[in-house]
Parts: structure tokens; sequence; C-alpha cells
């Protein structure tokens, strides 16, 4: 059900407008100072994607204070990037969630055709299990789910704590807001 969402550029397409509109939204509300943001965003190197993602979607939108003497940077959450991970952050959150199979053969299946090396892929089963639960971000928001996830069970645990939605993107989606704190870099 998740799989179809790793090639879907429409999906990506969304992530994209949705960060546009959180970016929209930090831009807005300005330096701690009082200073005006200027856009001052980078691109990144992206992998996971399906081909023929629209032009801006490696785009890190990022911005810097206009005034003297401040010149902070601000990073806003991000739906598509998850931290400093080189890969899409869907593809962080889901490929542990369908490695999780019941053979070896399913993971090097997995790992082949999202081009992610075994290794990698632990690695990302253990930041869910190991660091995400242990995070300020998952502290803060695990208080919200009338039913536990347990971080043994990361991070399909999430996507069962948002059980209420149906639609397998929205559901991605909603995962994606909780966790997407974890990329953003205030420096006020």
């Amino acid at each position: 059900m998740y799989q179809v969402l790793f090639r879907d550029s429409r999906f990506f397409d969304l992530l994209l407008t949705l960060d546009e509109e959180l970016a929209g939204e930090a831009r807005r509300g300005g330096c701690a100072c009082g200073g005006v943001l200027h856009g001052a965003a980078y691109e990144r190197k992206p992998r996971g994607g399906p081909p023929g993602l629209a032009r801006g979607s490696a785009i890190r939108f990022s911005f810097c204070c206009a005034t003297e003497g401040c010149r902070r940077r601000m990073t806003p959450p991000s739906l598509r990037f998850l931290g400093r991970k080189v890969f899409f952050g869907v593809v962080v959150l889901l490929l542990p969630v369908l490695r999780d199979g019941p053979t070896p053969e399913r993971l090097n299946r997995l790992c082949e055709t999202f081009a992610v090396s075994v290794r990698t892929a632990r690695r990302w089963c253990r930041f869910w299990r190991e660091t995400f639960v242990t995070s300020r971000v998952w502290q803060s928001a695990r208080g919200r789910f009338a039913a536990p996830a347990r971080g043994k069970s990361m991070p399909g645990a999430l996507l069962g704590a948002f059980s209420e939605i149906s639609d397998p993107e929205s559901r991605v989606v909603a995962v994606l807001r909780l966790v997407s704190p974890i990329g953003a870099a205030r420096a006020f």
C-alpha cells in the first residue's frame, strides 16, 4: 500500500507544496530580533525520489535575517527532508516499515529497488527505534496518542498511531508533519 508513494511524483509535488506553505509561515513570522527574513534557500541532492520530479523538489527552504548585526539563519520544518539525511524523508520513514517483512530476501529486494544499502536500511531502523524515541520531538508528541506507540516497533507504530486516517497518503503526511521539527534549525 505504501510502495506506490515512492513512485508517485504527485505525492512528492504535494510535499513540496506543503513545504512551501511551512516556509511562508516561517517567513511571515520574521526574526526574533524583529528583522525581516530574506530567502537563503539551498539545493540538496536527495536520493530515493521518482523520476520526473518538479524542478524545485531538491530546494531546501531557509532564511536569513536582513538586520545588520543579526543575520541569523532560520530553516523551517520540512516534510520532504528529515534532518541531514541524504534520502527523501518519506523513504527514511517507509523503507523500515516495508523492511519488517517475513524474509531477508524482502529487505534485499527493497534495498535494490530504492538503491539503499542494507547497512543504511538497518541504520534507519536504529534511528527510529533508538534515536527518535529519545528525541524532544517524540517526547513531546507521544502523549497525544490514545494507544502508546512502542519504540521497538517504530516507525510502523507511528503510522499505526494515525489509524483513524484511512488514506495512506494522508497518513504518511500526518506522520511527516509530526516528525518535521527534526529537520528544522532555528538559530534564535
